[in-house]
Formats: structure tokens, C-alpha cells, sequence
């Protein structure tokens, strides 16, 4: 199965449009057609961002609502140890945590709009691909429609 690592803005637009391509990637998560991969430091990042109270309106959810979609990402996600440091990013080293996860975890892919790491194009043979690119793939990979 396809491993993937999700920067947390891809959660964020997966809210606020469920149709967008980082809607059909959690989409296809859910139907357990791909691997998602976290780590407690990016469900931390992800859980503060979701309830920053500016993000909470555009949302247009209850805190409990957001509260129950992390406890989901907990439940489906493969979460890695955290054992690995990785200071390949200099510019932004908060997005670190996403290129240790995807190593440690194996991943295929690391999906994100952030330059920072889409500018690394690939990290350790794992492809940096932003949603619609990744959908692309998937499409090509998986014969069912989603």
C-alpha cells in the first residue's frame, strides 16, 4: 500500500473544501486505499493549527467536531516512533518533522503546498508532491474510481 505523509495545511483545506484534491486524498485514507503516516509532533502541529480560533471560523466546526476528526487522524494513521532528527531544512525548520516521519516511516510520498518542502522535490527517494500531482499518480495506480 501507497505511504504517504501529509503537511498539516493539507488537513486544513480538506475541511474547508471536502471535495478539493487534499479532500479526496483523506478521502481515499479513509477507504484505506493509501497508508497515512504521522508523528505525535505532527498531530501536535496539526491539532494547534485546526483550533487556532482563526482557523476554527473559517472551518465553520466546534471545537468538539475538530477535537473528534484529530482522534480519527490518530485512529487511521501508522504513527512513527520520533527516534529520527532530520536538519535538512533550514529556512523553516519546523517542516523537518514531516521529511523524519516520511523516513522513518517508510513513506512513498510526502504531500504538501509548502515550498519549503516542495522545493526538495524528493528527500531519500520519497517524492514531494503537492495534492493534484499526487492525485495524478494515484489515478494511474489505483484501477477503481474514487
Amino acid at each position: 500500500m501507497i505511504r504517504v505523509v501529509l503537511d498539516a495545511n493539507q488537513f486544513v483545506s480538506a475541511l474547508l473544501k471536502p471535495d478539493s484534491n487534499p479532500g479526496q486524498i483523506l478521502s481515499l485514507i479513509s477507504k484505506d486505499k493509501i497508508a497515512l503516516l504521522a508523528s505525535d509532533e505532527i498531530i501536535a502541529e496539526i491539532t494547534g493549527v485546526l483550533l487556532y480560533p482563526r482557523i476554527m471560523k473559517r472551518i465553520g466546526q466546534s471545537t468538539e467536531y475538530l477535537k473528534a476528526f484529530i482522534e480519527r487522524i490518530w485512529s487511521v494513521a501508522i504513527i512513527t516512533e520520533g527516534k529520527i532528527q532530520v536538519n535538512v531544512i533550514n529556512d523553516d525548520p519546523s517542516d523537518n518533522k514531516y521529511l523524519a516521519c516520511a523516513i522513518e516511516g517508510k513513506a512513498d510520498f510526502i504531500i504538501s503546498g509548502d515550498r519549503h518542502l516542495k522545493d526538495l522535490k524528493a528527500f531519500k527517494g520519497i517524492k514531494i508532491v503537492d495534492p493534484a500531482f499526487f492525485l495524478e499518480i494515484i489515478r494511474a495506480t489505483i484501477s477503481e474510481s474514487f
